[in-house]
């Protein structure tokens, strides 16, 4: 599994006090982009060939790259740094993340498994045991199930009395979609066009086709879709040393 996708290319309209002058994943956590944080995770565990799927302000992120990275003479939004390669790919402005991603396996051409990712949310998952695990199971997908982080904290009721006023509790906010997979290249054949959802049919029909699978990741995991979302985040990787423990760009 030597490359990593990452979807780049919405709007980020739930976010549009920043997202109006700057992609989503381009908005700063500690300094740092969260797509640098990203890509910097996946670096950390070897895999140094990154497809961003990008479509909304695109430039922004290819003048990112023209500032740290070497451009590469092969190929236009192709950047390079030793043996790192990370390709701007344009997927269009209006298309949904299904079309993002036959795009990027289209432009990749080739039959090996990859990882991808949503470019908004930050985790110290292990890369090498989701590796793993796809491999071990032989699916289409692999998703990485999260546990949320509690916003609120709890209260049992009982005719209208607060029996029990209980602090914040990850572990009885269920499992979601953590937004790290590992993908089969033939996921292509479930997705129509541009306006294909990934979410929707494809992998719903995988799940009936028994061929989606979850890992469970229990540690760290933070998107920002909000201000208050960012600030949580920047707050965790102080606290975890997050942006130290995966320094790469």
């Amino acid at each position: 599994m030597n490359t990593a996708m990452i979807l780049a290319g919405g709007k980020g309209t739930r976010f549009s006090e920043m997202t109006h002058s700057v992609p989503k994943p381009m908005i700063k956590a500690n300094e740092k982009p969260l797509l640098i944080h990203i890509i910097n995770l996946y670096i950390n565990y070897g895999t140094k060939d990154i497809v961003i799927l990008a479509g909304y302000k695109k430039d922004i992120i290819s003048e990112y790259f023209n500032t740290i990275l070497n451009r590469s003479k092969l190929e236009s939004d192709l950047y390079t740094n030793n043996d790192i390669s990370i390709k701007v790919l344009d997927t269009g402005l209006e298309t949904m993340t299904g079309g993002r991603i036959k795009t990027g396996i289209e432009y990749k051409n080739n039959n090996e498994s990859f990882f991808l990712t949503y470019g908004d949310a930050l985790s110290d998952i292990n890369l090498s045991k989701l590796k793993e695990f796809h491999n071990s199971k032989k699916p289409l997908v692999t998703v990485t199930a999260v546990r949320p982080p509690a916003r609120f904290g709890s209260l049992e009721i009982e005719s209208g009395l607060v029996k029990k006023f209980g602090e914040k509790d990850q572990a009885k906010e269920g499992w979601i979609n953590g937004g790290f997979f590992a993908l089969e290249p033939s996921v292509k054949d479930f997705i129509d066009n541009e306006n294909t959802i990934f979410e929707k049919y494809p992998l719903e029909e995988i799940s009936k086709r028994e061929s989606l699978v979850a890992y469970q990741h229990p540690g760290f995991w933070q998107c920002a879709d909000t201000i208050r979302e960012l600030e949580l985040l920047e707050k965790a990787i102080k606290d975890n040393n997050y942006a130290e423990n995966y320094r790469a760009l």
